[in-house]
């Protein structure tokens, strides 16, 4: 998500102003904040959405789509595929942000929405390129409609905080599930030594007292130790989704930010604990370099991935980025339904990519 030196413009879409991280990856592959893009508002009508690290949630009969930019920019729609720009949910960056990553640059990184006794949460990530000089926060409203009276974001703070030399891994990339007691649980990570889960209290703005972690992804056998360089552990952007007896651990290998030689795909595991162990096709450990892949890049599309997966209506979807060839390997939103096999395995027709077009609309 966040390893790479040198931003630029891009040139191929100056309407968008979306400022790359294109540069070098370094150790950190890409994710959460893979290109510091901004994809800074609005885009022309007509054009298609170019989002990083997408996700969504349904209030009534709109969809709300939020990505990693300055400020969290969101876009609403009536059918997942025609999206108007709503601006950013953050008016100026939280106050704290330097503290916890001193490099912070006003963008803000892979957000994920969740939904609880009535109010909107909305997990964020602030960083610094290639360090885990990370923090993980949360903002809460009562309602996404921009506006309802009722709109207000009230950030909560820090949830839980990376330290260099102290931590061996990166607090970025949230995402909330709740177990079948109700808990809700923050997986997160990317690099270093891999994907974390730890429950949350009770209002889910904090951590639960006595905190309970685990660990349940990674691409190495051998746990690094507290450093300052991330280290080839390529993984990132953990989605838990619950379905059935199983919770599907999904995240992405690989690099992200390199045009055509980004190597960004989705893979997914799979236990009927929320704590894992999170087991492939194959039976093997996600902590043991096991992930099933669920869909890599084609000729037409390159660096897939940083999913969040969802049912609105009754079917399964699952949610990325993709970069398009033929546009310069610009970022596109894409939404693919999944259909699951009879050993409860999801599948995704590649096809999906070319199928799925968003549009912008204008402005109400």
């Amino acid at each position: 998500m966040f390893t790479k030196i040198g931003k630029k413009l891009m040139a191929a879409r100056p309407s968008l102003a979306l400022l790359f991280s294109l540069g070098v990856v370094l150790g950190i592959g890409g994710a959460s904040a893979m290109f510091a893009h901004a994809a800074t508002q609005p885009n022309a009508v007509g054009q298609q959405v170019s989002v990083h690290d997408p996700v969504m949630i349904k209030q009534g009969d709109t969809w709300y789509l939020f990505s990693t930019g300055p400020g969290i920019p969101f876009y609403s729609s009536k059918n997942m595929r025609d999206w108007q720009p709503e601006g950013q949910v953050f008016a100026q960056p939280p106050a704290w942000a330097r503290t916890v990553a001193p490099s912070f640059d006003g963008h803000i990184w892979a957000p994920d929405v969740h939904f609880h006794n009535g109010r909107y949460y909305l997990y964020y990530s602030v960083s610094g390129f290639g360090k885990n000089t990370s923090g993980i926060a949360v903002t809460v409203n009562k309602t996404l409609d921009p506006r309802s009276p009722d709109y207000r974001w009230e950030d909560q703070g820090l949830v839980l905080q990376s330290v260099p030399l102290r931590d061996n891994w990166n607090a970025i990339d949230p995402n909330i599930i709740e177990d079948d007691k109700g808990s809700a649980w923050l997986a997160f990570g990317s690099f270093w030594s891999g994907i974390k889960l730890v429950k949350l209290n009770e209002q889910r703005t904090a951590l639960a007292q006595p905190q309970e972690w685990h660990a349940i992804a990674s691409r190495t056998t051998v746990p690094a130790a507290a450093g300052a360089a991330a280290g080839s552990d390529d993984i990132e952007a953990p989605f838990i989704f619950r379905k059935g007896d199983y919770y599907y651990l999904f995240a992405s290998f690989g690099y992200c930010c390199r045009k055509g030689d980004s190597t960004y795909h989705v893979v997914v595991g799979r236990s009927k604990s929320v704590s894992g162990p999170y087991l492939d096709k194959n039976g093997v450990d996600m902590m043991k370099g096991g992930g099933t892949t669920l869909i890599a890049g084609t000729k037409a599309w390159r660096g897939l991935g940083h999913n969040g997966t969802y049912t609105f209506d009754g079917k399964d979807y699952l949610v990325m980025h993709a970069y398009e060839t033929a546009d310069d390997f610009l970022q596109k939103l894409k939404v693919m339904e999944i259909r699951w096999d009879n050993a409860g395995w999801p599948a995704v027709d590649a096809a999906d990519l070319d199928r799925y077009r968003s549009s912008i609309i204008a402005p109400k």
